[in-house]
């Protein structure tokens, strides 16, 4: 998950983005006007305005500040990881923990918004280069079979794009949260060491 975004905001602003992102991921933003979003966090439209000047960009910045804190609670979760493969895996579980709370409606909102929509592409982007990133490593360092890394980094990237367009929740059943933790669970599978677990072609 990737960093988006430049000004930090005050101590308030984190506070009300949080209550936000909350409010989001429980119920959704299509549905909801400024007057009703100002009515659920309990302040006025104006301080509403002082985060964003229209309920785009106040979405679009809600969704940056949701995706900003996964990215870090993410990447905390990689660093604990004793070795290639389990940071592999801390990865996407975690990406997917980060988002459990996520509510259908939820989802579904961001893929029919394109301010939302455009955050959620690029920290997909951002994650599948990731991953690349720690399976190449992981092979060089001998702690991975010897995959052709950027093969299977791309299918691990077309598996979450297609997540991240609700491609997979609609040919599964499968909410993006659970999709993350099935890939992470066939990867550590397919990228295992353990003579047991290696190809015989």
């Amino acid at each position: 998950m990737a960093r988006v975004g430049s000004r930090r905001p005050t101590a308030r602003q984190a506070q009300l983005f949080d209550d936000l992102v909350a409010l989001f991921l429980a119920e959704g933003f299509a549905h909801l006007t400024l007057d009703d979003i100002a009515a659920r966090l309990r302040c006025s439209k104006s301080t509403l305005y002082a985060l964003a000047e229209n309920k785009d960009r106040l979405v679009y910045a809600a969704t940056v500040h949701f995706f900003k804190g996964a990215a870090d609670r993410v990447e905390a979760d990689v660093a604990r990881a004793a070795d290639a493969q389990a940071r592999i895996g801390a990865y996407l579980e975690a990406v997917g923990r980060e988002l459990e709370p996520a509510s259908t409606r939820f989802m579904e909102d961001i893929a029919h918004t394109s301010v939302a929509r455009e955050v959620y592409e690029r920290n997909t982007r951002f994650a599948a280069d990731r991953v690349r990133q720690l399976i190449s490593e992981g092979v060089a360092a001998g702690e991975l079979r010897d995959v052709h890394a950027a093969f299977v980094a791309d299918v691990v990237a077309s598996v979450m794009v297609r997540i991240q367009q609700r491609q997979v929740a609609e040919a599964t059943g499968l909410e993006d949260a659970r999709a993350y933790r099935e890939l992470a669970a066939l990867l550590a599978h397919g990228l295992s060491t353990a003579p047991h677990l290696r190809s015989t072609l």
